[in-house]
């Protein structure tokens, strides 16, 4: 991914100078020091290397927090945590923190990490698949829940009628010819499909933000009562964890070892190389401009909108949320 040895350089000034402008060292954070629990929405990987990271390096500390970062996984429900006053933040997509809080739970945003959507559709170019229209009639997989949100809405803007085939969370079916078309996400079944020797130009890769479909995804969640009781814990949060993600970024192979560290303890199958393809990619996810500016955390309101209008003309939501109320600025941008 780095190209001239000038960019590593001139990204390592940036990444110094924006860490002391934004991420100014807390006066006497340390006077004041809050305990708080945190559980990102699956088990331990490169997607979220930041917040390992903010932790190991003191960051989360340096900020007046003693954090306790919980394990995710298949049968955890971090909102659900959230709601049962078992965590304090948690990471989840923007989507179905919509629906909970259109349902009634109060939860609201206090940073947008991930700006990009990296769920993909992914299909054989010898199937004869190379642009939307060719997915017509096709055998398509795909995941439950949140995961079919943006399919589903790409079918209906091209007119598309296809077979859906519930898909796991192997891409084997896929391999097989089970299915002519299947789910991804970028930074992960993506490249298990390429380190199964299909090669990169053996495929097409339909991105949705390519097709006006961008639905942001993992961001962080508080419940507005945590926030409303104590707002700089909260915010100090958001920012420590951006923190953790940029030094993560400019610190790859330290970053790739905690995060090994943390799948390791936690039974997780690891593999440094398809670590190190996750968190380049979360790196293209965060900063989708390729440098370190302003928009790490922000959540845009044209995206809120477009996901809102989905969730609302597929009836998943009943009550379209204040966009003032579910997003709460506490990010790099706020003083302290």
């Amino acid at each position: 991914m780095q190209k001239l040895s000038f960019m590593s350089v001139s990204l390592t000034f940036s990444v110094s100078i924006l860490i002391f402008i934004f991420f100014p060292i807390p006066v006497n954070a340390t006077d004041n020091i809050h305990n708080a629990s945190f559980i990102p929405q699956w088990s331990p990987q490169a997607q979220f290397a930041g917040y390992y990271v903010a932790y190991e390096k003191g960051i989360y500390k340096r900020y007046g927090i003693n954090l306790n970062i919980l394990t995710g996984g298949p049968y955890t429900v971090p909102l659900k945590m959230l709601e049962d006053k078992k965590a304090d933040f948690c990471t989840a997509w923007l989507s179905t923190a919509i629906q909970k809080r259109s349902q009634g739970l109060k939860l609201i945003n206090i940073a947008q990490i991930v700006q990009r959507s990296a769920l993909m559709l992914v299909a054989k170019k010898e199937k004869g698949i190379t642009k939307p229209e060719d997915l017509n009639g096709k055998r398509i997989g795909l995941w439950r829940d949140e995961f079919r949100l943006q399919p589903m809405a790409l079918f209906k803007k091209f007119n598309l009628n296809v077979t859906i085939v519930p898909q796991a969370q192997s891409v084997n079916l896929f391999l097989r010819d089970g299915v002519d078309v299947a789910s991804a996400m970028w930074y992960n079944e993506y490249h298990t499909l390429l380190s199964s020797g299909i090669n990169t130009e053996e495929l097409t890769s339909f991105f949705f933000h390519d097709y006006g479909l961008n639905f942001p995804e993992d961001g962080i969640y508080t419940l507005e009562e945590t926030f409303n009781k104590n707002q700089s814990l909260a915010c100090n949060f958001a920012r420590a964890s951006i923190e953790g993600w940029l030094y993560a970024f400019k610190h790859p192979e330290e970053t790739l070892d905690i995060v090994l560290k943390y799948m390791k303890t936690a039974n997780v199958p690891a593999n440094k190389v398809h670590q190190r393809w996750m968190l380049m990619r979360m790196k293209d996810l965060i900063l989708p401009r390729g440098t370190f500016d302003l928009s790490a955390g922000i959540l845009n309101k044209e995206d809120f909108l477009r996901v809102v209008r989905e969730l609302k003309q597929n009836g998943l939501i009943k009550t379209i949320p204040d966009f003032n109320l579910f997003y709460r600025t506490c990010g790099q941008h706020d003083k302290k």
